[in-house]
């Protein structure tokens, strides 16, 4: 097996084949999740879950509660008064929307190894954040369940800084680590699939898994979930290339993409939803560690 320690002379498919082959033997040193993350990520299935069990369990962490309690608060949310309360903020911003900002900023703050990638992976992060905030709004114009779409937005691609983690694993020599270049290219090859496993093994909810394996261009038309989770994880994602980087896919090309009008979204809507820039930079850096 080709050594990831030297990545000039290795090709992107002997780069792969280790964490292709581990996933294949569900052999994957999968990292475990806080207990905390764990507990709250569950309540998103359980129709009996109310906000006052999810303060408990986010009252065990003093950084996560400290946390929400930002994201409620921020201006960019709206809220039209200050909330002074945990179960208030819960109240305000949803079950599923504090389960899924739990989920990411516990998963942020140390389950994956990204030791040389710091900034990197915080990137990944901001674009799954700005994903899951995007996904709500398009929501809240087509009729869907906004928390829903919060969540499979900001799950949507998980796989990536497992990846990275793998990556890590390997043992790559401080004076020649794998180039950030050719890193991408991995977590473009690979993370669905692995988000897919990831899913399955912390038993994401199926709305959550479907976005996760369709949330492509070229297969969110398979998406059956009446959710539409995957579908608008779809356009989300590409709202937040655009929101991270406006050369990297022009509004011209975004209003013209074949799911904008799966969803049935009017140009005035379109319109909305890039105008909310300011808005989504506000609520991604209150949820960035």
């Amino acid at each position: 097996m080709p050594s990831l320690a030297n990545p000039d002379a290795a090709s992107l498919e002997d780069l792969l084949l280790p964490i292709l082959e581990k996933l294949g033997r569900k052999e994957f040193d999968l990292p475990p999740l806080p207990q905390v993350a764990t507990r709250v990520l569950a309540l998103t299935t359980d129709p009996d879950a109310d906000a006052a069990q999810l303060t408990a369990l986010i009252q065990q962490d003093p950084v996560l509660a400290s946390k929400i309690f930002q994201t409620a608060n921020s201006a960019g949310l709206g809220a039209s008064r200050k909330i002074e309360s945990l179960q208030q903020a819960i109240a305000w911003l949803g079950l599923n929307n504090v389960a899924g900002s739990a989920f990411s900023l516990s998963v942020q703050s140390g389950v994956f190894n990204v030791k040389g990638y710091t900034q990197e992976v915080k990137g990944l992060w901001s674009h799954a954040l700005a994903t899951g905030f995007y996904a709500k709004m398009i929501s809240g114009q087509i009729g869907q369940e906004p928390e829903t779409a919060f969540l499979c937005g900001l799950l949507h691609g998980i796989g990536k800084p497992f990846v990275v983690h793998t990556v890590n694993q390997y043992g790559q020599k401080p004076d020649s680590p794998l180039s950030w270049d050719m890193m991408l290219q991995l977590m473009q090859e690979s993370y669905v699939e692995v988000g897919w496993h990831l899913g399955e093994a912390w038993d994401f909810p199926v709305p959550v898994k479907e976005a996760i394996n369709l949330h492509g261009d070229h297969a969110f038309h398979l998406a059956n979930s009446p959710t539409k989770g995957a579908v608008i994880t779809c356009l989300a994602k590409h709202l937040a290339n655009h929101f991270l980087d406006p050369e990297a896919i022009s509004e011209e090309v975004l209003r013209g993409l074949p799911v904008v009008q799966a969803l049935g979204i009017k140009e005035e809507g379109m319109t909305a939803l890039l105008d909310c820039r300011n808005l989504i930079e506000v609520q991604v850096q209150a949820m960035l560690i």
